[in-house]
Protein backbone atom coordinates (compact mmCIF):
# COMPACT_ATOMS: atom_id res chain seq x y z
CA UNK A 1 0.00 0.00 0.00
CA UNK A 2 1.21 3.44 -0.98
CA UNK A 3 2.23 6.05 1.71
CA UNK A 4 -0.51 8.31 0.39
CA UNK A 5 -3.11 5.72 0.40
CA UNK A 6 -2.55 4.47 4.12
CA UNK A 7 -2.32 7.96 5.67
CA UNK A 8 -5.90 8.29 4.29
CA UNK A 9 -7.11 4.82 5.29
CA UNK A 10 -5.41 6.16 8.94
CA UNK A 11 -7.88 8.83 8.36
CA UNK A 12 -10.51 7.50 8.15
CA UNK A 13 -10.11 5.06 11.09
CA UNK A 14 -9.30 8.03 13.45
CA UNK A 15 -12.60 9.65 12.13
CA UNK A 16 -14.42 6.61 12.76
CA UNK A 17 -13.29 6.02 16.20
CA UNK A 18 -14.30 9.38 17.20
CA UNK A 19 -17.54 9.52 16.11
CA UNK A 20 -17.99 6.10 17.52
CA UNK A 21 -16.48 7.35 21.01
CA UNK A 22 -18.93 10.27 20.55
CA UNK A 23 -22.05 7.82 20.02
CA UNK A 24 -20.88 5.92 23.59
CA UNK A 25 -20.68 9.09 25.23
CA UNK A 26 -23.95 10.41 24.60
CA UNK A 27 -25.27 6.92 24.92
CA UNK A 28 -23.21 7.20 28.74
CA UNK A 29 -24.54 10.46 29.15
CA UNK A 30 -28.36 9.93 28.51
CA UNK A 31 -27.90 6.40 30.43
CA UNK A 32 -26.60 8.65 33.40
CA UNK A 33 -29.11 11.54 32.76
CA UNK A 34 -32.67 9.96 31.76
CA UNK A 35 -35.24 12.73 30.44
CA UNK A 36 -36.90 14.24 33.43
CA UNK A 37 -40.84 13.98 34.12
CA UNK A 38 -42.81 17.41 33.03
CA UNK A 39 -45.34 18.52 36.12
CA UNK A 40 -47.68 21.13 35.25
CA UNK A 41 -49.47 23.02 38.21
CA UNK A 42 -53.33 23.71 37.16
CA UNK A 43 -54.21 25.28 40.61
CA UNK A 44 -55.53 24.35 44.01
CA UNK A 45 -53.85 21.09 44.08
CA UNK A 46 -54.10 19.89 40.99
CA UNK A 47 -51.01 18.54 38.64
CA UNK A 48 -50.53 17.14 35.43
CA UNK A 49 -47.27 14.68 35.13
CA UNK A 50 -46.02 13.86 31.44
CA UNK A 51 -43.30 11.46 32.12
CA UNK A 52 -40.35 10.40 29.93
CA UNK A 53 -42.42 7.04 28.73
CA UNK A 54 -45.05 9.90 27.52
CA UNK A 55 -47.44 8.46 29.89
CA UNK A 56 -49.81 11.06 31.68
CA UNK A 57 -50.62 11.27 34.98
CA UNK A 58 -53.40 13.93 36.83
CA UNK A 59 -53.57 14.29 40.89
CA UNK A 60 -56.21 15.97 42.38
CA UNK A 61 -58.72 17.51 39.36
CA UNK A 62 -60.67 20.38 40.14
CA UNK A 63 -59.58 23.77 38.44
CA UNK A 64 -57.49 25.10 35.79
CA UNK A 65 -56.29 23.80 32.20
CA UNK A 66 -54.75 21.31 30.46
CA UNK A 67 -57.22 18.55 31.05
CA UNK A 68 -57.15 17.66 27.24
CA UNK A 69 -54.37 15.35 27.33
CA UNK A 70 -54.70 11.41 27.39
CA UNK A 71 -54.88 10.22 30.65
CA UNK A 72 -52.93 7.13 31.78
CA UNK A 73 -53.20 7.42 35.25
CA UNK A 74 -55.61 9.28 37.52
CA UNK A 75 -54.59 9.56 41.47
CA UNK A 76 -57.25 11.35 44.05
CA UNK A 77 -56.34 12.20 47.69
CA UNK A 78 -59.66 12.06 49.25
CA UNK A 79 -63.17 12.32 48.24
CA UNK A 80 -63.66 16.19 48.67
CA UNK A 81 -65.00 17.63 46.04
CA UNK A 82 -62.12 20.13 45.55
CA UNK A 83 -60.22 17.33 44.42
CA UNK A 84 -61.96 14.77 42.99
CA UNK A 85 -63.68 16.17 39.72
CA UNK A 86 -62.64 13.60 37.80
CA UNK A 87 -65.34 14.90 34.72
CA UNK A 88 -62.98 17.33 33.76
CA UNK A 89 -61.12 14.60 32.54
CA UNK A 90 -63.17 13.22 29.52
CA UNK A 91 -60.05 11.75 27.25
CA UNK A 92 -58.66 8.57 29.46
CA UNK A 93 -56.37 6.06 27.53
CA UNK A 94 -57.69 2.79 27.15
CA UNK A 95 -55.78 1.05 30.36
CA UNK A 96 -56.13 4.32 32.13
CA UNK A 97 -55.94 3.34 35.63
CA UNK A 98 -57.70 5.47 38.56
CA UNK A 99 -56.51 4.77 42.52
CA UNK A 100 -58.36 6.65 45.20
CA UNK A 101 -58.23 6.61 49.00
CA UNK A 102 -60.09 3.71 48.85
CA UNK A 103 -57.08 1.47 47.11
CA UNK A 104 -54.60 3.56 48.72
CA UNK A 105 -55.42 2.91 52.23
CA UNK A 106 -56.87 -0.43 53.56
CA UNK A 107 -56.80 -2.27 56.66
CA UNK A 108 -53.43 -3.47 55.47
CA UNK A 109 -52.12 -0.01 55.77
CA UNK A 110 -51.09 1.83 53.15
CA UNK A 111 -50.31 0.35 49.70
CA UNK A 112 -47.45 0.79 47.22
CA UNK A 113 -48.35 0.18 42.94
CA UNK A 114 -45.47 -0.21 40.82
CA UNK A 115 -46.81 0.68 37.15
CA UNK A 116 -43.61 0.29 35.59
CA UNK A 117 -43.80 4.16 33.94
CA UNK A 118 -43.96 5.41 38.28
CA UNK A 119 -43.93 3.65 41.60
CA UNK A 120 -46.41 5.66 43.69
CA UNK A 121 -46.39 5.05 47.53
CA UNK A 122 -49.44 6.52 49.39
CA UNK A 123 -48.22 7.68 52.67
CA UNK A 124 -50.43 9.07 55.63
CA UNK A 125 -52.71 12.37 55.42
CA UNK A 126 -54.94 13.52 58.51
CA UNK A 127 -56.23 16.00 60.48
CA UNK A 128 -59.63 16.80 62.83
CA UNK A 129 -61.19 17.96 59.21
CA UNK A 130 -59.81 14.87 57.01
CA UNK A 131 -60.25 10.51 58.38
CA UNK A 132 -56.94 9.16 57.82
CA UNK A 133 -58.66 5.68 56.47
CA UNK A 134 -60.21 7.39 54.20
CA UNK A 135 -57.20 10.51 52.94
CA UNK A 136 -53.74 9.98 51.63
CA UNK A 137 -50.76 11.66 50.18
CA UNK A 138 -48.60 10.17 47.81
CA UNK A 139 -44.62 9.66 46.82
CA UNK A 140 -44.39 9.05 43.40
CA UNK A 141 -40.68 8.07 42.05
CA UNK A 142 -40.01 8.33 38.08
CA UNK A 143 -38.10 6.54 36.04
CA UNK A 144 -35.45 9.05 36.45
CA UNK A 145 -35.06 8.20 39.73
CA UNK A 146 -36.77 12.03 40.38
CA UNK A 147 -39.47 11.59 44.13
CA UNK A 148 -42.39 13.99 44.11
CA UNK A 149 -44.48 14.23 47.12
CA UNK A 150 -48.07 15.37 47.03
CA UNK A 151 -49.11 16.35 50.55
CA UNK A 152 -53.03 16.38 49.60
CA UNK A 153 -55.48 17.27 52.33
CA UNK A 154 -53.35 17.04 55.77
CA UNK A 155 -51.84 18.23 58.83
CA UNK A 156 -48.73 17.38 60.26
CA UNK A 157 -48.34 13.37 60.97
CA UNK A 158 -46.02 10.92 62.57
CA UNK A 159 -44.51 9.72 58.96
CA UNK A 160 -43.11 12.46 57.84
CA UNK A 161 -40.26 12.71 59.40
CA UNK A 162 -39.26 9.16 58.27
CA UNK A 163 -40.17 10.09 54.92
CA UNK A 164 -36.60 12.49 55.21
CA UNK A 165 -34.79 9.19 54.82
CA UNK A 166 -35.65 8.80 51.42
CA UNK A 167 -34.42 12.20 50.39
CA UNK A 168 -37.44 13.51 47.99
CA UNK A 169 -36.68 16.02 45.83
CA UNK A 170 -39.76 18.26 45.46
CA UNK A 171 -42.21 18.50 48.08
CA UNK A 172 -45.75 20.06 47.57
CA UNK A 173 -47.74 21.10 50.80
CA UNK A 174 -50.79 22.38 51.79
CA UNK A 175 -50.74 25.67 53.04
CA UNK A 176 -54.34 26.85 53.30
CA UNK A 177 -54.47 26.83 56.88
CA UNK A 178 -58.44 26.50 57.03
CA UNK A 179 -59.19 22.51 56.71
CA UNK A 180 -55.44 21.83 57.08
CA UNK A 181 -52.33 23.39 58.49
CA UNK A 182 -51.58 26.79 57.96
CA UNK A 183 -48.53 27.68 56.09
CA UNK A 184 -46.26 27.83 59.40
CA UNK A 185 -46.83 24.65 59.83
CA UNK A 186 -46.77 23.59 56.48
CA UNK A 187 -42.93 25.03 56.99
CA UNK A 188 -42.21 22.93 60.03
CA UNK A 189 -43.28 19.84 57.87
CA UNK A 190 -41.10 20.93 55.30
CA UNK A 191 -38.10 21.02 57.65
CA UNK A 192 -38.85 17.55 58.68
CA UNK A 193 -39.35 15.88 55.30
CA UNK A 194 -36.11 17.72 54.20
CA UNK A 195 -37.03 17.51 50.37
CA UNK A 196 -34.68 19.31 48.20
CA UNK A 197 -37.48 21.81 46.66
CA UNK A 198 -40.35 22.65 48.37
CA UNK A 199 -43.68 24.58 47.03
CA UNK A 200 -47.06 25.42 48.68
CA UNK A 201 -49.79 24.57 47.04
CA UNK A 202 -53.33 24.24 47.80
CA UNK A 203 -53.02 28.16 49.10
CA UNK A 204 -55.81 30.44 50.80
CA UNK A 205 -57.63 31.66 47.42
CA UNK A 206 -60.77 33.33 45.87
CA UNK A 207 -62.19 34.32 42.46
CA UNK A 208 -60.09 37.72 42.31
CA UNK A 209 -56.84 36.19 43.86
CA UNK A 210 -56.64 32.90 42.59
CA UNK A 211 -53.25 32.52 43.31
CA UNK A 212 -51.44 35.04 45.72
CA UNK A 213 -47.85 34.94 44.91
CA UNK A 214 -46.55 37.06 48.15
CA UNK A 215 -48.72 34.34 50.10
CA UNK A 216 -46.92 31.66 48.48
CA UNK A 217 -43.24 33.74 48.53
CA UNK A 218 -43.91 33.72 52.65
CA UNK A 219 -42.80 30.00 53.11
CA UNK A 220 -40.37 29.52 54.70
CA UNK A 221 -37.95 26.71 53.81
CA UNK A 222 -35.37 25.67 52.30
CA UNK A 223 -34.87 24.79 49.05
CA UNK A 224 -38.42 27.32 48.50
CA UNK A 225 -39.73 26.58 44.22
CA UNK A 226 -42.52 29.03 44.03
CA UNK A 227 -44.77 27.41 41.12
CA UNK A 228 -47.70 29.27 39.94
CA UNK A 229 -50.83 27.60 38.14
CA UNK A 230 -49.98 27.52 34.41
CA UNK A 231 -46.25 26.47 35.03
CA UNK A 232 -44.50 23.92 34.13
CA UNK A 233 -41.41 22.66 35.93
CA UNK A 234 -39.06 19.40 34.94
CA UNK A 235 -38.84 17.31 37.93
CA UNK A 236 -34.92 16.69 37.23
Amino acid sequence: MKTAELKELLKKVALTTALLCMGITAFTSCAKNPAAPKLYYQGHASVRITTPENKVIYVDPYTGDGYDAGADLILITHGHQDHNKTQLITNRNEDCQIITHEEAVTDDGHQSFDLGFVKIDAVQAQNKNHDPAKCVGYVLTFSNGVQLYLSGDTSATEQMGDLKARKIDYAFFCTDGTYNMDIEEAAQCAKLMGAKHNTPYHLPHDKENPFDRSFAESFAVDGLLVVAPGETIALE
